[in-house]
């Protein structure tokens, strides 16, 4: 039962949760995890993954357009109806990251618990191609698009993103055939262990609760765009692809995820709405314990 196996994740989510409203280990812990993740941790497991992914099955390139076609079409289509209703930025750039932008580590951490055959590398490569979508079309959506008139900002941006490095560095040591001599392969993998418990233990550390009071309306429907309209939408756009199997799975478990604890700090960052989008992490998370599982099944993926 998918429910049986994806439970252990959430139950990491709460225990993260717990620990950091009890203040263990310290208050200063939880960022420091979140950075040593965040620069190290999850860049190795990514480099792991994308040197050992099979580049030259055309599924996997297939696996990344349909990946480009699923977040930009969304994208595109919550851009159309700003326009039918416009909002400001401060809260456009909120509803768009709560409706593409996915939690990297409960992904991959689903995908492992499946037992997807070479999973984790397929879901490496849609990662090579979703994370740099996803900040660039955050930061448009925050910023009113006024980056796109700045792009050597947007290059410096984008070039100091450690998982987009990793993915730019995995994809050129596969298609390179060195792989990773002298060791480092086991090196990578020592330090991609730990990446999984670690990111699910921080993604419950930084949930609020209290965000929730606010914007009722605008998190159910957010969060059901995203939670269940949009694996529904990867679905259709993997039977145009001719996605079957393993990369389907991929494609609709990181479109069936909750968005990122990450898309509050951006939203911070450039002003936006940063209750709404905290409230968003919040629900998203609590929902998708139930959310994954049912939505897995009733496309026949589970």
């Amino acid at each position: 039962m998918l429910l049986v196996t994806i439970w252990p994740l959430f139950a990491l989510i709460c225990l993260g949760f717990a620990l950091a409203r009890a203040g263990f280990p310290s208050a200063e812990f939880w960022p420091a995890a979140e950075r040593i993740n965040y620069l190290v941790l999850f860049p190795a497991l990514l480099v792991s993954n994308l040197v050992a992914a099979p580049l030259a099955d055309p599924a996997i390139w297939r696996l990344g357009g349909a990946a480009a076609v699923t977040i930009c079409g969304a994208a595109a289509l919550l851009w159309l109806a700003r326009r039918i209703r416009p909002h400001p930025a401060a809260r456009f750039g909120p509803s768009l990251q709560g409706i593409v932008r996915f939690n990297t580590y409960l992904g991959l951490a689903v995908i492992a618990s499946l037992g997807v055959s070479g999973g984790l590398e397929r879901a490496s490569v849609y990662l090579a191609v979703g994370v740099p979508l996803v900040n660039v079309l955050a930061i448009m959506g925050l910023s009113e698009g006024s980056i796109l008139r700045s792009p050597g900002l947007l290059l410096r941006t984008m070039g100091r993103n450690p998982l987009i490095l990793a993915c730019v560095v995995g994809i050129a040591l596969a298609l390179s055939g060195l792989g990773l001599p002298f060791g480092t392969d086991r090196l990578l993998s020592l330090l991609a262990q730990a990446s999984l418990p670690l990111g699910l233990l921080c993604v419950g550390a930084a949930l609020r609760p209290e965000a929730l009071r606010r914007d009722v309306g605008a998190l159910f429907w957010i969060s059901g765009l995203r939670l269940l309209v949009m694996p529904v939408f990867a679905f259709g756009v993997a039977q145009l692809f001719g996605l079957t199997g393993p990369e389907a799975v991929v494609l609709v478990t990181f479109s069936a995820i909750p968005t990122a604890p990450s898309a509050y700090v951006l939203t911070r960052q450039l002003n936006g709405d940063a209750s709404l989008m905290a409230g968003l992490v919040t629900a998203q998370t609590m929902a998708a314990v139930l959310t994954i599982p049912l939505i897995l099944m009733m496309l026949g993926l589970g």
